[in-house]
């Protein structure tokens, strides 16, 4: 001990320690509890609350020598009266240490103060001491507080040394971030339930490092509980509800200053980590790397886009060279079979010059002048009927007999009634059957697939004996007038087996409706191959006009001053060219011609008709007012049949 002048006596202190042996406990009763709490929350064992709790960093200090100032001037000046407002620390002459004192240096420094500053020695030292006012009474105050662990909890929590304030996240603490933060959070961290509390480090530490440190303080677990500054003692309440109430209230203010607290940590974290030049760093690295990626998979897409780009322009010039090469063989094709067309319609027509005139100038093989007329009409039907090969070989026969009239005309009469009867080929059935196929199957692909599937499971339905209609016969007028709406109403028309069959009932000789399945079955058997039925209604038919023909002759002979019976009659016109009539049917450009001065001549024109006819080389008024009315008759029949079918415009 060495003592110094003046009031202040300085003591020095060495100490060392035996070497740590370390052995094996197991924890019971509380500290059992303690240690399954620890071990769930995840603290160690060196987290606990013990008298010990602030001596582990004297362990630091094994061998060194600690300091205990005592200051006499200090302690004179103290009133014993307010002694929960002093530095209990400095009354020890630990202020140095504070909180980082052992327990073992609070009872030494309290042993030496004792020594130095109790009554009874000073009073033997002739010092004048005040019974009930003397500052010994701070002293022991100080020892009561530190040397109890809970009490000295309770006052570290509320430090005066210690500074609550944060650094602000103003960009000036930016530039000098570490020197700022780093020792706040390092003054803060002994308010940590754990220890091993990690520092805030440098600028090369590891992503994962600056990630741990954020981790842990923004997870904060502090013991701080602020009781020392309870303004009340519960244990001064006279009975046991008042001291409830103290309780109570005590409580509810350190609930208070705990969420300050808490708020305070969270401040100092928001505001390190938004200056942080690390995790802006980190966060920069993180971002080019996002963009790094994001550009990888742009630029993947942009490579895809321009393969799916070449694969599609590749795969449409091979379809674009494949379409142009089957439209190219469609033209060559269509062109050959309209040359072969064209040319046997010539020699058809050469071949039935031939027969004409030949006959013509035979007098029609006739013996009795009454069979002019209808040896006319069969020469003009087998014209009109037989194909090619047909009429060239039935010239070569006609000229073989010619010399021979009444052979010749059996063997004309023959061949009409072979015509007639569908052992020979009409050529007007055929080239009708040829027609409708086209319309079918060549113009309207694409729209007709679904109408070609319909009739194919229409007429698989229609062949079942349950098919409603079946046994109905078709006429020769209802054939004929089934064949003009297939061309009236072309594939592609909306419902359009239900709109023929409406055009049937509405014109046809039959008046009870036919359903549409029935009407497409018979359209179908009439495209098919075997169309012999249809030549046979066909021929029936022209045997019925020709009858029919001939009866209205019969009556015009039967007229006084008939020109028909004139012997010395010189004309030789078929029997349609008498009447005055062009049956030969339209063609596109004759038709395109009639539209056009129909509507370059309107109604009100004078002399309307004679000047259309003259727009249209061939024909007369009547053909022009006959094919008006045709067309007039045919769109309003067109007109009635759809709307009765239910089709909307």
């Amino acid at each position: 001990m060495e003592s110094v002048e003046d009031s202040s006596l300085i003591i020095n202190i060495k100490k060392g320690i035996s070497p740590l042996i370390q052995i094996e406990v197991e924890p019971v009763g509380v500290w059992y509890h303690l240690f399954e709490h620890n071990r769930r929350h995840g603290h160690s064992h060196e987290d606990n609350v013990t008298e010990s709790d602030n001596s582990d960093d004297s362990k630091e200090r094994e061998n060194k020598e600690v300091v205990i100032k005592d200051d006499i001037t200090f302690l004179r000046s103290l009133d014993p009266c307010k002694w929960k407002d002093q530095d209990h620390y400095k009354v020890l002459g630990l202020q140095d240490l504070r909180y980082k004192a052992s327990d073992d240096d609070i009872k030494k420094a309290h042993r030496l103060m004792v020594l130095r500053h109790h009554p009874d020695k000073r009073r033997g030292a002739g010092e004048e001491v005040r019974d009930g006012d003397d500052y010994f009474t701070n002293i022991t105050k100080a020892y009561e507080i530190l040397g109890d662990p809970i009490k000295r909890r309770s006052y570290d929590s509320v430090d005066p040394q210690f500074d609550d304030k944060v650094p602000s996240d103003k960009p000036a603490n930016k530039d000098k971030f570490f020197e700022v933060f780093g020792p706040v959070f390092q003054s803060n961290s002994q308010w940590s339930q754990r220890k091993h509390v990690p520092q805030l480090g440098s600028m090369d530490d590891s992503q994962e490092k600056v990630n741990n440190f954020y981790d842990f303080w923004y997870n904060f677990d502090s013991w701080r509980e602020f009781s020392y500054l309870d303004e009340e003692d519960k244990e001064k309440g006279e009975d046991r509800d008042e001291r409830r109430w103290i309780e109570k209230q005590n409580k509810a203010e350190r609930a208070v200053r705990r969420k300050e607290e808490s708020a305070r940590i969270r401040k100092l974290v928001d505001n390190a980590y938004k200056l942080d030049p690390r995790v802006i760093k980190f966060r920069e690295a993180e971002r080019e790397k996002k963009m790094a990626v994001k550009r990888a998979k742009q630029e993947a897409a942009r490579q895809r886009e321009e393969n799916e780009l070449q694969e599609r322009v590749r795969k449409e010039e091979e379809e674009r060279t494949r379409k142009e090469r089957e439209e190219s063989e469609l033209k060559e094709r269509l062109a050959k079979e309209k040359k072969e067309r064209e040319q046997m319609k010539k020699q058809l027509r050469v071949e039935r010059k031939t027969m004409r005139d030949m006959c013509k100038g035979a007098d029609y093989f006739i013996v009795e002048e009454k069979d002019r007329v209808q040896a006319m009409m069969d020469v003009e039907t087998l014209c009109d009927g037989l194909q090619l090969l047909q009429l060239k070989d039935l010239i070569s026969r006609v000229t073989e007999t010619k010399d021979n009239k009444e052979e010749t005309r059996k063997i004309i009469k023959q061949e009409v009634n072979d015509l007639r009867s569908g052992k020979l080929t009409n050529i007007n059935i055929a080239n009708m059957n040829q027609s409708n196929y086209g319309h079918t199957n060549g113009t309207h692909k694409g729209k007709n697939s679904t109408t070609t599937s319909s009739a194919s499971s229409s007429n698989s339905n229609s062949r079942s004996s349950s098919a409603p209609g079946a046994d109905k016969e078709w006429s020769v007028d209802e054939l004929q007038l089934l064949i003009k709406a297939v061309n009236l109403f072309p594939a592609g028309t909306a419902k359009r087996w239900d709109v023929v069959a409406k055009y049937l009932c509405q014109h046809g000789p039959n008046k009870d409706p036919r359903s549409s399945k029935e009407v497409l079955q018979k359209a179908k058997e009439l495209q098919n191959s075997d169309a012999s039925a249809l030549k046979e209604a066909a021929n029936k038919g022209s045997l019925g006009n020709s009858i029919s023909n001939e009866k209205k002759i019969e009556k015009l002979e039967k007229r006084e001053g008939s020109s028909v019976s004139a012997q010395a009659s010189e004309r030789l016109e078929t029997p349609q060219e008498m009447l005055g009539m062009n049956l030969a049917p339209w063609s596109a450009e004759e038709q395109t011609r009639l539209e056009q001065a129909l509507k370059s001549f309107p109604a009100n024109t004078p002399s309307r008709w004679d000047r259309i006819a003259e727009a249209i080389p061939g024909r007369n008024k009547k053909d022009c007012m006959r094919r008006f009315k045709e067309l007039a008759e045919m769109v309003k029949a067109k007109k009635a049949a759809m709307q009765a079918a239910g089709v909307k415009k």
